[in-house]
Order: structure tokens, then C-alpha cells, then sequence
């Protein structure tokens, strides 16, 4: 199984299912036929951008965050976080997600439907996902 192919079922096992261990996902591409190791899970998951949110791997694409209309949340390399958003709604969200003084996230630009979210690095594009999550879910 080529790699992308392999992303693209991982993020549509973690969306569908309760995932809270990289075994777990093992297991379900074993289940269907596609024998991988944990340690190519765990890139997959930071290629990926997938975090934990309350003991959880979840899917920053197609997630609604309750009350900001976040409707998709995806990495873009590893300085970029984009954040789609219901139509005249970004400029709202990014301050908010200003206000929340996230020390991972550089800067945000906004237009009306899609925010684009900068970031250091890798490592800290995945720390920003997670408290992106914790900031616009509430």
C-alpha cells in the first residue's frame, strides 16, 4: 500500500472510530488487509498532523468545532495550519484564536472563509493543533 493511500485510510479510520493507541490503528489496517508497522503509524501521524484530544487521535480534517463554525482543519507543510470556516466567519475566528496568545502559532491571515495559521515548526504545528482544538471547541 503506497503511503498517501495509507494516510488518507488512516484518517478515515481515526474519523469513524475511537482510536486512542497507534495499536489500535494498527489493527484496523490489519483488519483490512494492510499489514503495517507502528513505528510507519507514528510518521503517518505526524505527517498527518494527527493529535489527541481528550485520550482520542482525532482527524484535523472535516471537524466541526462547536459555536466558531471550524468546519476543516489541515496541515499544509510544517509551518502551516489551514482552518475553513463558514462563509464571513475567519476574521472572528482568528481573533480568537489571537486572543487566545497560542505561543506555538507565529500569526494568523484571515480572508472570509478560510484562515491561514502559521507556525515555527513541525513539532509545533502539532502542539498548536492540539491547543487549536482546546481554544475553538468550547
Amino acid at each position: 500500500m503506497q503511503k498517501h493511500a495509507r494516510q488518507d485510510l488512516i484518517l478515515k479510520l481515526i474519523e469513524d472510530n475511537a482510536v486512542s493507541r497507534q495499536e489500535q490503528i494498527v489493527s484496523l489496517l490489519a483488519d483490512r488487509g494492510h499489514l503495517v508497522t507502528q513505528a510507519s503509524v507514528s510518521r503517518d501521524l505526524v505527517d498527518l498532523g494527527i493529535v489527541k484530544v481528550k485520550g482520542n487521535y482525532a482527524s484535523p480534517r472535516k471537524t466541526t468545532m462547536s459555536g466558531f463554525g471550524i468546519v476543516d482543519l489541515a496541515v499544509a507543510g510544517e509551518n502551516l495550519i489551514v482552518a475553513k470556516c463558514q462563509s464571513g466567519l475567519a476574521s472572528a475566528i482568528a481573533v480568537k484564536i489571537d486572543s487566545a496568545k497560542i505561543k506555538e502559532i507565529v500569526g494568523t491571515i484571515a480572508g472570509d472563509d478560510t484562515i491561514m495559521i502559521a507556525v515555527e515548526n513541525g513539532p509545533r504545528q502539532r502542539l498548536a493543533i492540539k491547543k487549536l482544538w482546546d481554544v475553538l471547541s468550547k
